[in-house]
């Protein structure tokens, strides 16, 4: 473990210690994955987040600044109240539209990227990013060290219906976190892997795969 990734686990787990602290963040799907009679928690989707913010902001994300691992966008963090203003004071972070929010959620699932929330004690959202498996340091942690403890599940999981499949493979090479693959023509799907992130829904050419409330 590099001593970037180190620095966000040891903050982690003295939080943990401290006992004002149960996970970092949490999966959220992305808004074209549910229907509209599925958003049973509204506040959990990002433009409900920002809905309510009393300001946001948008930001490169440190990590794949950091790694540079990757040619995904960098400009996706979505910064919350206080840290926005902090940032924006920096000249590190910049004002946008609600509007330019959405858009910036859009490209950033047309690139692969997990939405997720990131969290202070006392679980305070403070942040909104789009995450990739090479570069995101909770991702990493999730994928390379097995810390599933600092990262809550969406409330939706991914549910394919075999009828419509055609085992075109797309949501298998879009899964972040390996939940799907093919067998025998058949897509198999580990519902224990999956985090509801939804990236698998929107590359369904035949709308097989849905998400339902876990």
């Amino acid at each position: 473990m590099d001593e970037f990734l180190k620095s966000f686990s040891d903050k982690y787990d003295k939080w943990r210690e401290e006992g004002d602290f149960e996970f970092s963040s949490k999966v959220i799907p992305v808004k074209e994955s549910l229907v509209t009679q599925q958003w049973v928690l509204p506040s959990e989707q990002v433009l409900e987040i920002l809905k309510n913010a009393r300001s946001f902001a948008l930001a490169d994300c440190i990590c794949r600044t950091h790694y540079a691992r990757c040619d995904k966008p960098r400009e996706v963090c979505l910064l919350i109240d206080e840290l926005s203003d902090k940032i924006v004071g920096r000249n590190k972070a910049r004002r946008i539209t609600f509007d330019e929010a959405a858009e910036v959620l859009k490209k950033a699932d047309e690139h692969g990227l997990v939405h997720m929330t990131l969290h202070m004690p006392g679980r305070k959202i403070y942040a909104l990013c789009s995450c990739c498996a090479c570069c995101c340091h909770d991702l990493q942690l999730i994928l390379d060290y097995n810390r599933r403890d600092l990262v809550v599940r969406s409330d939706y999981i991914a549910v394919t219906d075999q009828k419509r499949c055609i085992g075109c493979r797309r949501c298998i090479e879009r899964c972040v976190f390996g939940a799907r693959a093919l067998c025998d023509g058949v897509i198999e799907f580990d519902a224990r892997a999956c985090l509801g992130c939804g990236l698998c829904v929107t590359v369904c050419p035949e709308k097989a795969t849905v998400m339902k409330e876990r």
